[in-house]
């Protein structure tokens, strides 16, 4: 028994000593590949705020980066460097981080190193559950569609595949030898049940106290768990992820490795160079061309190019800010599992546009009023997409009416819609204009049968969920109505499902046919 410890005890040092050797390598390629660009100038390649935690001995980000570039993924020093650095481990072989963080401006590539630590856990460290979550579908779908392609690429990877599931909320792609990787849509109940061995969060700004109430316990019985957080900048409802940032810059980070690209609060805007501090894919994959433009495209909205562009996020709101209408509780009350089949005639629409017109959302209502189901089925930015999207689903599902609300910022959007409903041979009398004695009785009727459990929709609408925690209500008269002026996060996918809601008959009668948008 000695003799066994003792060479087991040989064994494990061979492999810290291996493995070191290895990160040096890694360290030395990083510096290479940094003088190769020294005549160009890009992005800091190095992050204006870090955390690394200790113990760290060992990693396998150089066998991580390989592995990437063998299905043709081929990263930068500074996504190299984060891939490292969060694969590092204690002498006892645990990870050193339980917590990654990587706070970086939109399109400079996290996206990239979360696939290739999704390959190196499938292909190299063979774990056995590997979960993906999003705060949209279609943001999760996207990154599946990609790693998917990565793989098919490889003929090596693709052989070991036993199957991938394409279904609406399966998606997964499963190895023959067990290993595991599945893509979710988050929810504040979706977390409950899953047991990853690493779980990642796309789109942690979206994060809620309550997201994290139910996946945190679920890691707790795996025995080398890792919690992946990737975001631009906190808006200010991330409580979160603000929380997350707060970790990351001060002396209490534990065992979080934290990476943020950002600049001071009040940088001017115009500063190319906060620009490249921000911005580490610029003059490798974004152009001060492309910058500049996005710049001027935002005119009065710098503050939204200060926390996507330049890494500045927008501060929490005070303690005096108006308090959120619709009770958590009685919110997470109408999910179902079973949304209606329902068929054509049977739905009304309802379209909105968000305060400044950042972002238009579409929603459906089925059922009655006495037993409504609504549903969120867009949420984009602007409004260019909004008409002929309209005219493509009023002449497919040919809905009962389209409704939207005639005053505010949506006003400006009624004349294109109009135009297009008329060029498509639709009557406009099917568009509904909705006054403020209408929508006062919407917006009271939709609360009342949220209270009252009436009401139920479906999951993972992320939107829509965002918009319900935050949604105040401001008085008009003897009534009130959704506070455009006091929300922080666009409450147009509410206010979209609340005129749909209205919209609705006294009584419905279902067919049996299928409802897919």
């Amino acid at each position: 028994m000695p003799r066994l410890l003792l060479w087991l005890r040989s064994l494990a040092g061979f492999l810290r000593c291996f493995w070191n050797l290895m990160r040096s390598l890694m360290v030395w390629r990083f510096r290479r590949l940094m003088t190769l660009t020294q005549n160009v100038r890009v992005g800091c390649q190095v992050p204006s705020s870090c955390h690394l935690p200790e113990p760290r001995g060992g990693t396998a980000g150089a066998d991580a980066v390989a592995l990437a570039e063998l299905a043709g993924l081929k990263l930068d020093p500074w996504q190299q460097w984060c891939l490292a650095e969060s694969l590092a481990e204690t002498d006892d072989f645990l990870w050193s981080a339980f917590e990654v963080a990587i706070v970086v401006s939109r399109q400079n590539g996290k996206g990239s190193i979360l696939e290739a630590r999704q390959l190196a856990g499938l292909f190299l460290l063979h774990e056995r559950l590997q979960v993906h979550t999003a705060h949209e579908f279609k943001t999760g779908f996207e990154h599946f569609l990609r790693i998917k392609n990565l793989i098919e690429a490889n003929p090596d990877f693709d052989s070991r595949v036993s199957r991938i599931r394409h279904g609406a909320g399966e998606q997964a792609i499963e190895l023959k030898t067990g290993e595991r990787l599945r893509f979710l849509a988050r929810s504040s109940s979706s977390g409950r049940g899953l047991s990853g061995d690493v779980v990642y969060l796309d789109e942690a700004f979206a994060l809620t106290p309550q997201m994290m109430g139910a996946l945190l316990p679920t890691l707790s019985a795996r025995p080398n768990p890792q919690l992946w957080y990737t975001s631009s900048a906190p808006m200010s409802t991330s409580r979160v992820l603000h929380q997350i940032v707060e970790r990351g810059r001060s002396d209490n980070s534990g065992r979080m490795f934290f990476a943020e690209w950002a600049n001071p609060d009040g940088v001017d805007v115009g500063d190319v160079d906060a620009w490249y501090r921000a911005n580490p894919a610029l003059g490798i994959r974004i152009s001060e061309e492309f910058v500049r433009s996005e710049l001027d495209a935002l005119g009065e909205l710098s503050n939204e190019f200060a926390r996507e562009r330049l890494g500045i996020p927008d501060p929490l709101p005070s303690v005096d800010a108006k308090a959120a209408k619709i009770p958590e509780l009685a919110w997470a009350r109408t999910l179902t599992n079973r949304p209606p089949v329902l068929g054509v005639g049977e739905i009304t629409i309802s379209f909105d546009v968000s305060r400044g017109g950042e972002y238009a959302s579409v929603a459906v209502a089925a059922g009655s009023i006495s037993a409504p189901y609504v549903e969120v089925i867009e949420h984009r930015e602007g409004t260019g997409w909004l008409a002929s999207r309209l005219v493509e689903l009023v002449e497919r599902w040919e809905p009962t009416a389209v409704g939207c609300n005639g005053a505010g910022p949506t006003g400006a959007a009624v004349g294109p819609v109009l135009a297009a409903f008329r060029d498509a041979g639709i009557s406009a009398d099917l568009l509904h204009q909705v006054n403020t004695v209408d929508y006062k009785q919407a917006c009271g009727g939709f609360f009342a049968d949220v209270i009252e459990g009436r009401l139920c929709r479906p999951d993972n609408q992320g939107p829509l969920d965002v918009a319900a925690a935050d949604a105040a209500e401001r008085q008009l008269g003897d009534a009130w109505a959704w506070d455009l002026r006091s929300s922080v996060v666009p409450i147009s996918p509410l206010v979209a499902v609340t005129i749909a809601r209205a919209l609705l008959p006294v009584a419905a009668v279902v067919s049996p046919q299928i409802f897919a948008y």
